[in-house]
């Protein structure tokens, strides 16, 4: 691809260096907002530099945030007796958006993968067990990817919450094992989140 432009060029590189980007995909996005008016493409680059400074994790559960504290974290409406264990960010928002689940959420930001040497040192595993000695918590549902990995994360955690007497569930088996929770389709994880089941050790 040739550019008549170093500008232009530099430009496709940089949409190009996004996920599912191809360099024509990013030509047709420069060459978009090289239509726009100025102030349209200085609003967008003024976006992703206030949220690239801007965003922070929660302190509570390691989602993202505005604040210390994320939205759903300060939501007094929110059942704060139940806490979704989630593999990343991408899980938490396939989960709200079902508007099947009214609790908190933990954010473990990945899951165990001895092969990609990922050890539970590596996870926000120590501030989920300092949420459950808080003594608010009475249920952990396990929402993680039904895959190999996904379930030795799932049995590693449900036996270190043994001890602490809360009732440990997974979501039901609506989702196939292998797939991933952020394409499965709203319907379908929803009702796995409204049929979750006690998980058997």
């Amino acid at each position: 691809m040739t550019f008549s432009s170093k500008l232009i060029e530099k430009a496709v590189e940089a949409f190009a260096s996004l996920p599912g980007i191809g360099r024509k995909t990013a030509l047709r996005l420069v060459l978009h907002l090289l239509n726009q008016d100025k102030a349209t493409t200085t609003q967008v680059a003024s976006a992703l530099v206030a949220m690239r400074e801007g965003i922070r994790e929660c302190q509570t559960c390691h989602n993202l945030a505005d604040e210390a504290v994320c939205q759903i974290c300060a939501d007094t409406r929110r059942d704060r007796s139940l806490v979704c264990v989630v593999e990343n960010i991408r899980d938490l928002m396939a989960i709200e958006d079902t508007g099947q689940y009214r609790g908190l959420y933990h954010v473990l930001g990945g899951i165990i993968s001895p092969i990609e040497g990922v050890s539970p040192a590596d996870l926000n595993i120590d501030s989920l067990m300092e949420r459950i000695a808080q003594g608010e918590i009475k249920e952990v549902i396990m929402a993680i990817s039904p895959t190999i990995e996904g379930e030795t994360t799932v049995y590693y955690l449900s036996k270190k919450l043994q001890p602490s007497g809360v009732l440990v569930s997974a979501i039901a088996r609506g989702v196939s094992f292998g797939g991933d929770l952020e394409y499965a389709d709203e319907l379908t994880l929803g009702r796995s989140i409204v049929a979750r089941i006690p998980y058997s050790r």
